[in-house]
Parts: C-alpha cells; structure tokens; sequence
C-alpha cells in the first residue's frame, strides 16, 4: 500500500467539505423541461422556493419544453458539473430512453441523482356528456369493436401519453390519440367536448372534476384521494393493479462533487418538511417524499427500474418519438 494515500484521503475530506460549506455562492438554475404552468412546472416551483430558504441562495426556474422533455434534459446533461444547473422532471426522463432511440445521451449514467420529490397521482377523466357512468362501462366500451375513442394528451413522453400507453397496453386496445402542447389545451378541448377523455395528473383535473366540468373515472393509487373521496381507485372500479403515481426527482450533471450533491439532498429533505411546501402540494393535489426516498440512492434506483419498467411496453407499443 502507498503510504501517501492515507495523507492524500485525509487532505480530500476537508477539501470536499469545504466546496460544500461555499456552495452556493450565487443562484442556482433549474431546468424544467415541461411549459410553464403545468402540474411538474407547479412542484418545481414549490420545491424551489423551499429549498432556497435552506441554501440562502436563489433558485430559479427556467421552463425548456420540447421534444417530451428531452431537450431542456439534454442542457443540464451538457451543463458544468458545479451544482450550479439541476434539473427537475418526473418519469418521461426514464421512458425517453425507450421513446427516443437516438438520444444524445444515456439516461441510466448521464446525472448525478440528488432526490424524489413527490408522487403525483394520476386520474382517469372523459368529457362530461359520455354516457358510460363506471370506469367498468367505460373498459367494456372500449373493448367494443369499432369503438372509436379521442383520447387527448399533452405530447410525446407526457404522463397522459404514458397513462394512456399503459391503459392501452392493460385492455389491449388501440385509442385514437390526439397530441397537444401541454395539459392546459387537452383539459380545455376535453371540457369543450372536442375529446373524449384522457388521463393526467390531478394536479390538472381536480378542479374540473370537482365542479362536474369533467367526469371522474378513477384515481390509479392505491388509495383514494382526499381531494376527491368520491372517486375510487382503478383496481377497486374493476381494473385489477392498474397503478400509475408520476415521481419527480432533481438531478445534477454526471460528475458533480459528491459533497455538492449530498448538500443539495440534505436540503431538499429539510425542504419536503416546509410547512409551506407540504401546504400547497396538498394543494395541488400531491404530497412531499418521504425521507428515504429523498436521497440520491433512491433516485439512482427509481430511475434505473422505471426505465426497465416502461421498455417493454413502449416497444409492445410501438410508439417511438424518432
């Protein structure tokens, strides 16, 4: 064994401590890679605010939307290693690795994972005027042959377009897919009765649905909501494991100083406790993460199975991006 190594691991410790303890010294911008406005935008927003009381630092947002989410991933991929870019972005960062068979990176070993965020459960909704009043009519409806079904959702990689991918695959059927930019047009075309129904996150669809714009299906967690105790779970309406909760996690660029990286997952675990932050994810239908799941290894780990998780179906599916 070298005999410098000890004195070399000695002077690194405080040396990493140190990059940690100045760290940061100016704001720190994240990139979501969704519009401004929508449920991942909202919970980006919350926890940065959050986390910038604890960091006394600013954190800003910046929306880099396109192509399901992968080119405002690709910048932070592209980005210095310093801490100073992160990104925030749910399950389309693990299906895009399917999605786009020629992307500029490789998603399992391009970040440095930080945390979970929240789960964002997801709602099964169609325009209000369908005369199926069950999510077991709507299924049997479907399987109808020549049944033909709009089915809205907010682009490629979107989590309606997953929920809708994942439904499609579960009753083995095809929907009419109709893509927009964004979940505002889809919940507004789907109130408008220009669509016949779609499924997203009820960050977007709980008003609609509580004011009868919209009709309620099912909630695809495994237990209701408080939001909306009314409307049951998709296993307890009849589609048996049919689960679906959109994580958001934070991510910084492969190679970014660990002591960096575990700073950032302290924070973002004293800012899932923020009263603030609890509040208004409450309000917008979701919930912090808990504690084991804000960790770097947790994130590292989510990512890694949610990409062998949705691989197989996209390819069933054959829907590809490129």
């Amino acid at each position: 064994m070298n005999p410098l190594l000890p004195i070399f691991a000695a002077l690194a410790l405080p040396l990493g401590s140190a990059i940690a303890q100045d760290y940061p010294t100016r704001p720190v911008n994240v990139i979501v890679p969704a519009a401004a406005g929508g449920p991942t935008d909202s919970i980006a927003r919350i926890t940065a605010q959050a986390m910038s009381k604890v960091l006394g630092q600013q954190i800003t947002i910046e929306n880099a939307g396109g192509a399901g989410g992968t080119i405002g991933t690709a910048r932070v991929v592209r980005a210095e290693p310093d801490g100073y870019t992160l990104l925030i972005y749910h399950v389309g960062l693990a299906t895009a690795a399917t999605l786009y068979r020629k992307l500029p990176y490789d998603t399992r070993t391009a970040f440095a994972a930080v945390g979970l965020v929240t789960d964002a459960p997801m709602t099964i909704v169609g325009r209000s005027d369908l005369e199926q009043n069950s999510l077991g009519d709507l299924v049997a409806y479907l399987k109808r042959p020549g049944t033909k079904t709009t089915f809205g959702n907010a682009g490629i990689g979107s989590a309606s377009h997953l929920c809708g991918m994942l439904l499609a695959s579960e009753l083995h059927i095809e929907l009419t897919t109709v893509p927009y930019r964004g979940t505002g047009p889809v919940m507004n075309d789907l109130i408008g009765k220009q669509i016949d129904m779609t499924c997203d996150q009820a960050t977007n669809t709980t008003g609609p649905i509580q004011s009868r714009q919209v009709k309620a299906y099912a909630v695809t967690t495994r237990s209701r909501l408080a939001s909306l105790p009314s409307v049951p779970t998709a296993d307890e309406a009849g589609l048996r494991g049919f689960e679906l909760a959109v994580w958001h996690g934070l991510f910084a660029p492969k190679g970014t100083p660990p002591a960096i990286v575990q700073k950032l997952a302290g924070t973002l675990q004293i800012a899932l406790k923020d009263p603030d932050l609890v509040k208004r994810f409450n309000e917008i239908t979701t919930a912090p993460m808990s504690q084991d799941k804000a960790t770097p290894e947790a994130a590292q780990a989510t990512l890694a199975t949610e990409i062998d998780r949705w691989a197989p179906i996209i390819n069933a599916a054959g829907e590809y991006a490129d």
